[in-house]
């Protein structure tokens, strides 16, 4: 093969590029038919411990790495969308999900591997439908995976006969922590404990180590995988920081117990059975089970111990994004996802402006009127954060459309944001300093009008969210009813200046200026709901 004319040690390298491309290959793959459920998946959980526990199984299999659940937890964490206790179960079940991987390329099939390889490599470029591209390249990156494995074991049989590799060997093998050493910086360099026990069981199936020896490539690949979210977990908040020491406490508490069983544990696995490898495979199995029965009573008490040693900083506490985390997103869809997740929150600011704008009017309130004041900076800070993040990270061509469509969404709420804080906020500025009061009926109606836009505003937000085009059409006809009734309401004014009624008459600028303001919300708000309308219309034809 390829060693007869290359080195030993190339085939080694290369065997283990086959197996970590192979792995990365099958993680993409299944993420594509995942698309953003993941995310989704971890944002929802329950408070189900066992569910949990489930949830970092299910998704260590699709990510292929416990280290990138973990670190997807810590941006989870950073964004304030889980909490500690949350995911807890998620990173004891991610361990868990690791030993899968690991169990199956244990079994002696890795001369499948070519084979494997060849075939799905044509039924891929051959595939039609996404979804049969994705299932092909799964088995694609299967057959990379058990290629890999069958390099690295004809190079590791050949490092016997090299005297300095021979003699690195022996000396890790008499000195167990620096093996636990080597295997944790390994692990941490590749982002993943499979490749580092993979690489472990390829050397003791070549006698280079014994399964013994193994056993501490294991210890230390365990506490490797928790380096990559310890470094997502950098310049992150409180939670994150929570989570990512939640997984290293796990990992190197189980080590603390299990260290001095080594000798046990290798007895059991001996005692199961099986080859060399399936011994290794075992052995990484129960070292995570262990672990998960060992922490399983203490999840909260752990949680709560904590939280109390790592606590937010007053920095921390200041707004910002939730949502919006460009190290953790996994495809421009799931980008999308995210912002639209954000674009609700800003919605809910605007709305609770709109609802603020008229307490402004009743009374002469400064905390009122510096929470709208500090409500439109926000607004705006996530008009900002929103469109910034979708010019980098949603960059496939076929969301143009919906990435336009989000930006204008945004630019309109944002726009009813400054309506609020620069035009009604003002108006009632001037109605106190001039201590004014309008009509028990004139105020009546402003109230009418308000409520009207309070509802077209829920009804928008819907609208956005779910693309719905018969919300669309209630957000047109809302828009229409509210523009009806602000000019009847301007009539109904007009009536009692004709009248001469005083407080009409001294606050009638003031008043018409808050109709039109009102009415103009609900304008720049409706505007989405004429493209979703469109759209549909396209559809039909």
């Amino acid at each position: 093969m390829v060693l007869d004319t290359h080195s030993y040690l190339l085939g080694v390298f290369a065997g283990l590029a086959f197996f970590m491309y192979g792995l990365d290959f099958v993680s993409s793959c299944l993420k594509e038919i995942m698309g953003n459920r993941v995310r989704d998946l971890l944002a929802k959980l329950s408070k189900s411990k066992p569910l949990s526990i489930s949830v970092g199984i299910l998704l260590t299999l699709l990510m292929q790495s416990s280290g990138a659940v973990t670190s997807l937890l810590v941006a989870l964490g950073k964004a304030r969308v889980t909490t500690l206790s949350q995911v807890m179960g998620v990173i004891i079940g991610s361990a868990i999900g690791s030993t899968i991987t690991v169990q199956l390329i244990s079994f002696n099939i890795a001369q499948i591997g070519l084979p494997v390889f060849t075939v799905a490599f044509f039924a891929y470029f051959l595939a039609q439908k996404p979804i049969m591209k994705s299932i092909t390249g799964i088995l694609m990156g299967f057959g990379l995976v058990f290629f890999g494995l069958e390099l690295m074991g004809i190079g590791a049989a050949k490092v016997k006969d090299v005297e300095w590799l021979s003699t690195m060997f022996i000396y890790l093998n008499e000195n167990h922590i620096i093996a636990m050493v080597v295997s944790a910086v390994v692990t941490a360099m590749v982002h993943s404990s499979a490749v580092t026990v993979g690489l472990a069981m390829t050397l003791a199936a070549s006698d280079v180590i014994t399964a013994y020896d193994a056993i501490f490539w294991v210890f230390g690949a365990n506490i490797g995988t928790t380096s990559t979210a310890l470094m997502t977990a950098i310049g992150g908040n409180a939670i994150g920081r929570q989570v990512a020491w939640a997984n290293v406490l796990f990992k190197a508490g189980t080590l603390c117990v299990v260290y001095f069983f080594a000798s046990q544990l290798h007895d059991l696995v001996a005692w199961m059975g099986g080859a060399v490898p399936r011994q290794i495979a075992n052995a990484h199995t129960l070292f995570n089970f262990f672990g998960a029965v060992l922490f399983y009573p203490f999840i909260e008490l752990g949680a709560r111990l904590l939280q109390q040693q790592i606590q937010p900083s007053k920095s921390e506490q200041e707004f910002g994004p939730k949502y919006l985390d460009k190290s953790t997103v996994l495809s421009p869809i799931i980008a999308l996802s995210e912002a639209k997740r954000e674009v609700s929150r800003m919605s809910d600011i605007v709305h609770y402006m709109i609802v603020d704008s008229l307490k402004a009017f009743e009374d002469e309130d400064t905390e009122l009127v510096k929470t709208i004041n500090e409500s439109d900076n926000r607004v705006d800070l996530l008009q900002r954060e929103i469109k910034d993040y979708l010019i980098e990270m949603a960059t496939d061509s076929d969301l143009a459309e919906q990435v336009r469509y989000t930006f204008s969404y945004v630019s309109d709420l944002e726009t009813a944001a400054d309506i609020v804080d620069r035009g009604l906020l003002e108006l009632s500025r001037k109605k106190h300093n001039l201590k004014l009061q309008f009509s028990s009926e004139g105020w009546g109606e402003i109230c009418e009008l308000q409520l009207e836009v309070r509802h077209l505003a829920d009804l928008s937000a819907s609208c956005f969210q779910l693309h719905d085009a018969n919300l669309a059409e209630q957000v047109i006809e809302q828009k229409k009813k509210i523009s009806k009734m602000e000019n009847r309401l301007r009539s109904s004014h007009f009536e009692r200046l004709n009248q001469g009624l005083k407080e009409s008459l001294n606050t009638s600028s003031i008043h018409l200026d808050v109709l039109a303001d009102y009415r103009r919300i609900a304008s720049v708000l409706s505007n989405h709901a004429y493209e979703v309308r469109k759209q549909r219309k396209k559809r039909k034809k």
